[in-house]
């Protein structure tokens, strides 16, 4: 799926507070009667690129067999969607359905513009991916919905591979290091394109130690980077950027890694199945040699930590359509339709039985054994300030690179970390 998850892992500007109108979703909108919601249209917002037309189009077909509703679909962009949404929330007649980033959904909860959907979880999602739906929770309650995540990979070039005569692929992370050093010492190709600031991969070996980016300092969310834990995940980072060319203080999409690997010379690369199809775009005859495989963890019973980056979906507290829409989610949400989803889209859904729809889908199939032991960023509205430019955990990555012991690379970056995180949300 050629598509760049912006508002899915994280908000780039902070939230302003939402004047969300309604009452309690029991009585708010018109109750289904003989002729079910007959004349009612229900509006959704969706992102652009997070559902193909045909599927959009056998939803509200089963939408309206079941409620004799209709539903109309306003695809939006994720640039300037958190404005726009802020704004649109505020209203008298918001969008009653619509689609947030996962690590968006604490940030609008707590302004008050999510419903409650405690409801839906206990009819329809008990068996909800417990990794994809915390980011649906906020102070313990269900505000949105878990619809689908993504994650990375390794992409690699199998002639690369081949000509350094590895036959089997890596199990563990010594494994992976070990092919990739073997890579080094006897092809000239560069055994991996890790560039310095590749940060959610390194949130990623963070989740793997089991480590927090914060933590609570009497009532506020303090950096905690000086954590041991972050220390080992930088320094496994260190270890595997060690055997890269990749400049330190760029991240992957400076330039496009995809682009960077296209010229046959990498090894491999960590990054989304979609960054391949960049490599294809810019040098088609490189798709014959393009593999995927999970990301190794430290033993090989467990993929290593990632970052799960998607949507959830979550009904406005303002909408005056309320039980209509969790109407529409139990449509969206079936099995049928989130299996049908996962399968056009190569993505993770939000419950592991259906994972089955990705066969056939070598890159999905390559991320879907991390997704369980994945996690996000923090789920705290004092988040989204955090990873402004110039991102701290950034910075504190670079540092770490060009030498400086983690502690001080740490300490460097705590005030400006700090900071952000005391902004007022």
């Amino acid at each position: 799926m050629k598509r760049k998850l912006i508002a899915a892992i994280g908000i780039a500007g902070m939230m302003v507070s939402i004047a969300a109108c309604g009452g309690d979703s029991g009585d708010d909108g018109k109750k289904a009667g003989a002729d079910g919601y007959a004349g009612e249209t229900l509006t959704v917002w969706v992102m652009d690129g997070s559902s193909p037309d045909q599927w959009q189009k056998d939803v509200a077909a089963a939408f309206e067999k079941k409620t004799k509703a209709k539903v109309k679909f306003e695809v939006q962009t994720w640039n300037g969607i958190q404005q726009k949404l802020t704004t649109a929330l505020s209203e008298e007649n918001p969008p009653d359905v619509f689609e947030i980033g996962n690590t968006q959904t604490p940030a609008y909860a707590k302004t008050g513009g999510l419903a409650d959907l405690a409801d839906l979880k206990s009819s329809i999602g008990k068996d909800w991916s417990e990794s994809l739906n915390e980011s649906a929770v906020f102070d313990g309650k269900q505000y949105a919905a878990p619809w689908f995540v993504v994650n990375r990979v390794v992409v690699y070039n199998k002639k690369v591979w081949a000509d350094a005569g590895i036959k089997e692929l890596p199990k563990t992370r010594d494994d992976f290091y070990a092919a990739l050093k073997t890579i080094g010492e006897k092809t000239d190709a560069e055994p991996i394109y890790l560039p310095g600031q590749n940060w959610y991969h390194f949130v990623g070996l963070a989740i793997g130690e089991g480590a927090e980016l914060v933590k609570k300092d009497g009532d506020k969310y303090v950096s905690n980077l000086a954590d041991p834990k972050i220390t080992a995940a930088m320094e496994t980072y260190k270890k595997f950027q060690s055997l890269s060319e990749a400049p330190k203080d760029k991240d992957e999409a400076t330039p496009q890694q995809g682009e960077v690997f296209a010229k046959g010379d990498v090894g491999a690369f960590i990054g989304m199945g979609w960054e391949a199809g960049i490599a294809i775009e810019t040098n088609p005859k490189i798709e014959k040699d393009i593999g995927y495989f999970t990301i190794p963890g430290e033993t090989a019973a467990k993929p290593e930590g990632v970052f799960l980056g998607g949507s959830n979906l979550a009904v406005a507290a303002g909408s005056k359509k309320q039980e209509l829409a969790k109407e529409f989610l139990k449509v969206t949400l079936s099995d049928e339709f989130e299996g049908a989803l996962a399968k056009a889209n190569g993505v993770i859904p939000n419950k592991d039985a259906l994972q089955t729809n990705l066969k056939g889908n070598a890159a999905a199939e390559a991320a879907a054994p991390a997704a369980e032991g994945g996690g996000t960023t923090p789920l705290i509205p004092e988040w989204a300030a955090v990873e402004n430019a110039p991102n701290p955990i950034k910075t504190y990555m670079t540092a770490v690179l060009n030498g400086k012991a983690p502690a001080e690379a740490a300490e460097q970056v705590e005030e400006e970390f700090n900071k952000r995180l005391s902004q007022q949300q």
